[in-house]
């Protein structure tokens, strides 16, 4: 086993509404991940993944406030740390974090170097100007991008430079632990293909220690990240290695969610999409027992009743539903 870059245990944050209504966003949400392994997080809009990552930084602001639990990077706790504290010494230098739709925000009017040149300049980094650009067309040439992009604003460049820009930007202090979030998203195939083989580079070249992928395609994930974890309603339902999830998912909402997704995989072309019915419960009032009962195929009175918890199978691989594995099995084979 190797060392651990990021432990979460029963993180709860929450969401507090301009009416003073919670909306608990992460509800007990527990998770390791090893130097150079990398972890997906899938699950529909909604479901907390976003929150999730926002949480995982320890760097809360309103309306996201944080309740309880641990977040330990590099055998540092850091749950407890001031806004401040965390931003100077946590943020770029233990984290990073890449956000939907990073690519826009980039200024317009600033060329690319300027934004190296802030980010160093938050953690105290000094460097002269010629040291300044040497480090970043080095880090830039090693992932592909030239060093002429440094000179460039980001209107000259195209959506996938553009995203490998804000990815090189936001690593450039070698982090700990990198937070993807659905970086690919808004991309052609060709540039998402170009994306996630930087992000294979920079665990390749050391410049990242541990990854965390978020998306809603859980099919992306088998060829990112080397286990995934399947999100509902706040809470984490199942995890496994990133062929069990793909090919072998156990949690009915996991199992429900491959089942509406094409996946472009030999002997599948005939096979018909499942949707899955209904509607996320409310987390201002989260359900007594299993969130996921409301819309499952499989639930029985006490589903409704019982709230499961995460259930370790063995082999890293856990789930959180009352029905046992045999179960699953007899039923899901008969399908």
């Amino acid at each position: 086993m190797g060392k651990k870059m990021l432990e979460v245990n029963n993180l709860k944050t929450k969401y507090v509404t301009r009416f003073h209504e919670d909306v608990y966003a992460v509800d007990d949400v527990s998770l390791s991940i090893e130097e150079g392994k990398s972890l997906g997080i899938a699950g529909e809009s909604g479901c907390g993944k976003s929150t999730l990552a926002l949480s995982l930084m320890g760097y809360y602001f309103a309306p996201l406030h944080y309740i309880s639990g641990d977040i330990i990077v590099d055998g540092k706790n850091i749950s407890g740390m001031k806004p401040d504290e965390v931003r100077k010494t946590i943020l770029g230098n233990e984290i990073a974090y890449i956000p939907q739709a990073a690519m826009n925000a980039l200024n317009p009017t600033q060329k690319i170097i300027s934004f190296l040149g802030d980010v160093l300049q938050a953690h105290d980094i000094k460097l002269s100007k010629k040291d300044l650009l040497d480090m970043a067309a080095e880090r830039f040439e090693a992932l592909g991008l030239p060093k002429e992009v440094l000179q460039k604003h980001a209107v000259e460049l195209s959506g996938g430079m553009k995203q490998r820009t804000v990815i090189a930007v936001s690593t450039i202090l070698n982090p700990k632990v990198l937070i993807a979030d659905e970086p690919s998203s808004a991309l052609d195939v060709t540039s998402q293909k170009m994306v996630i083989k930087m992000m294979r580079e920079l665990m390749e070249k050391g410049y990242i220690k541990s990854m965390i992928f978020i998306t809603h395609e859980l099919p992306l994930l088998y060829n990112v990240t080397d286990d995934i974890m399947v999100m509902y309603a706040g809470q984490i339902v199942e995890r496994g290695s990133a062929k069990e999830m793909v090919f072998d998912p156990m949690h009915p909402y996991a199992k429900g969610l491959m089942e509406s997704i094409i996946v472009p995989e030999a002997g599948t072309r005939d096979v018909k999409l499942k949707a899955i019915p209904g509607t996320p419960p409310n987390l201002k009032k989260p359900p007594e027992g299993c969130r996921f009962a409301e819309r499952c195929r499989y639930a029985k009175p006490a589903c409704y009743l019982i709230a499961p918890q995460m259930r370790d199978i063995g082999g890293g691989r856990m789930h959180r539903c009352m029905m046992g594995e045999e179960r699953m099995k007899e039923v899901y084979s008969h399908e």
